[in-house]
């Protein structure tokens, strides 16, 4: 939340000019209201603002007319975002005394803006830039006002709704973060205003959440850990920890991984990621293979960094985003969605409404990320905000907020993202891997293909009980690449154009050990029809059996084509051979000795199923290869 200085209106002589025959300075105020007055000063100097209130409205009940205790007043209001009762403050100061408004003329604007007037706010800001023409702080809330009143959307839909008690307390609630099946809440509480730690909490088949729990240790310590981010499918706990004995700066980032017996104790992810420089809000993609975060480094304020593992578990030098992103003011908070292509954040260097606001952006085709867009009023307002994570669903957000109906300081809010702010909804698919002979679990990592775009979505890596969680946006085509050594690869591809993105999907995964014999699918080996040449579509698939031919020179394969029952026995014979022939033709290319590879066509012969159906042709027209010899 944006932070604020109260300013102190302390009256001495002259200090309210041309003072009316009505109103009560702080010379001609009464003792008792006198006394009041200097009481609320001295709360406000030690940020009781509270109290100062109400010592204040004592000072006024005792002097009707107090213009000094009306203007600190409406200060104090400001301070704690009370706009409106501020406003009121300032506007009874004005009607005793315009002239008086003068001090006060630009935490006015900010009263004015904190309601949503932007355009009274500028009128404001712009006759105190008149009276006082250099003012850093001034001309920064006159962008920010004249942003507001020059955006062509003027408000977007905004119903925060608070969690409630089983989530919120007295202390501030911060950085909520939830597993892909919005199932587990893990977000940062700081503990009678000093300790953070982390608390989890569980959403039951009632969508209730439970009460909220402390992590405990090893995840929580004595140190100061905060700003956590919680992996899609729950395994992976990437946070801030400062002041740690083993850090290499003043925060640094950490992990913990979840195993049957619990959570680990943190890791520090080391350089390059981490450095003397400041490192927090950290952010995983769904993959865990990406870690989005913000580092502060004395040449550029606060920016956004990447950073990638390796195929040696290790991490690759961090990288910042493009100037889309960044900029020179600060960016913070990053949160990758689930759909892996839109980036929520937090700036105060690109045009917003205040101090901190809420951007996303959409990833393009060549990788790159789009321009920043700003949220929108009242998402977004003349205060900090920042922290913003959304449900795989792409509907529901969560942000932490100190609005009117909080605990007591800062709790977690959800509300329903307006449709143009949303990501790609998302699902997930799941299973296991496991031997198709023995049945054991595999662990291993599996690729997942875009069949469209032809790229690499997601590496996910296995559990050591072979189990994988694979969260992707919902309307696409996808393809599943497993390799193991020891192994055939495995491939197969599912559309996810028109499932229920509420019911997850499942895929359990055999592995076949090498064999002579042993034969599988090409399912990702495409077509036309009728046609024999393959389509771009299939080089990834292509390109994984050459690597296994590659990694297992001894084998000798057979290529396999097979048709539906559609056209003559001759047509169907010819189609098939070719389409075997093309792919062979394919791997010799590839440096694929000849000598190791035969092609074959079956035509309509040994159907895997019916051909009185469109899904059963679909299955009898496949590719297969199948090792001859070891």
């Amino acid at each position: 939340m944006k932070k604020t200085v109260l300013l102190i209106l302390v009256c001495l002589s002259g200090c309210w000019l041309h003072m009316q025959a009505q109103t009560v300075t702080y010379e001609t105020a009464p003792k008792k209201a006198k006394a009041s007055f200097d009481r609320a000063i001295d709360a406000v100097r030690v940020y009781q603002t509270q109290n100062a209130i109400g010592f204040l409205q004592e000072a006024i009940k005792a002097a009707p007319n107090f213009t000094d205790a009306y203007g600190q007043l409406g200060l104090c209001y400001v301070e704690l975002k009370n706009y409106a009762a501020a406003i009121t403050a300032f506007e009874k100061l004005k009607q005793l005394d315009s002239s008086g408004l003068r001090p006060v003329m630009v935490p006015y604007s900010r009263a004015m803006a904190g309601t949503g007037n932007f355009v009274g706010a500028l009128q404001l800001i712009n006759e105190y830039l008149a009276i006082k023409s250099k003012s850093t702080a001034a001309e920064k809330l006159k962008a920010n006002y004249e942003f507001a009143v020059n955006n062509k959307r003027q408000s977007v839909p905004f119903h925060p709704e608070n969690l409630g008690d089983p989530i919120n307390s007295k202390d501030p609630e911060y950085f909520p973060s939830l597993t892909i099946d919005s199932k587990t809440l893990i977000f940062t509480r700081r503990v009678n205003g000093r300790n953070e730690d982390f608390y989890i909490t569980y959403r039951g088949d009632d969508n209730k959440w439970s009460a909220a729990q402390n992590m405990g240790e090893p995840v929580n310590s004595s140190f100061n850990e905060g700003a956590q981010n919680i992996s899609q499918d729950g395994t992976m706990l990437v946070f801030t920890g400062c002041e740690f004995p083993e850090g290499k700066g003043s925060c640094d980032l950490y992990y913990s991984e979840k195993t049957p017996q619990g959570w680990t104790p943190p890791k520090n992810f080391g350089s390059p990621v981490n450095t003397r420089d400041w490192e927090s809000q950290p952010c995983l993609s769904t993959d865990k293979q990406t870690l989005y975060f913000a580092r502060e480094t004395p040449d550029n304020g606060a920016d956004i960094f990447v950073t990638n593992r390796l195929p040696n578990g290790q991490w690759s030098i961090p990288q910042r985003l493009g100037p889309n992103i960044n900029t020179s003011g600060r960016e913070t908070t990053p949160f990758i969605h689930a759909d892996g292509q839109t980036l929520y954040f937090a700036s105060n260097g690109h045009p917003g409404y205040g101090g901190l606001d809420i951007f996303y952006s959409r990833r393009q085709p060549d990788g790159s990320w789009g321009p920043a867009t700003n949220l929108g009023y009242p998402i977004n307002t003349i205060d900090e905000d920042a922290s913003l994570v959304v449900e795989a669903d792409g509907k529901t957000a969560y942000f932490a907020s100190d609005r009117s109906d909080t605990r007591g300081s800062l709790d977690i809010y959800r509300f329903e993202l307006y449709p143009e702010a949303r990501p790609l909804q998302t699902l997930y698919v799941k299973g296991y891997v496991y031997d198709s002979t023995t049945h054991a679990r595999l662990a291993t990592s599996i690729d997942v293909i875009d069949l469209q775009g032809g790229y690499n979505i997601a590496t996910v890596k296995t559990n050591d009980n072979g189990d994988y969680l694979a969260p992707l946006p919902v309307g696409k085509d996808y393809a599943l690449h497993v390799n193991r050594k020891g192994y055939l690869f495995y491939s197969d591809n599912f559309s996810l154009k028109d499932h229920n993105p509420g019911v997850p999907f499942e895929k359990n995964i055999p592995l076949q050990p090498l064999a002579a014999n042993a034969s599988i699918v090409l399912h990702n080996i495409f077509f036309d029809s009728k046609q024999y040449t393959l389509k771009p579509e299939s080089v990834t698939e292509l390109n994984k059996l050459v690597n296994l031919l590659q990694d297992n020179p001894a084998i000798k394969i057979e290529i396999a084509g097979y048709t539906d029952n559609v056209g003559t026995d001759k047509d169907n014979q010819l189609l098939s051979q070719n389409r075997a022939k093309s792919v062979v033709s394919y791997l010799t290319e590839k440096g694929i000795a000849a000598n190791r590879l035969t092609a074959k066509g079956y035509g309509e012969n040994d159907p895997v199923a019916s051909n009185d159906t469109e899904e059963g042709k679909a299955a009898n027209r496949r590719t297969v290869f199948r090792i001859v010899s070891l």
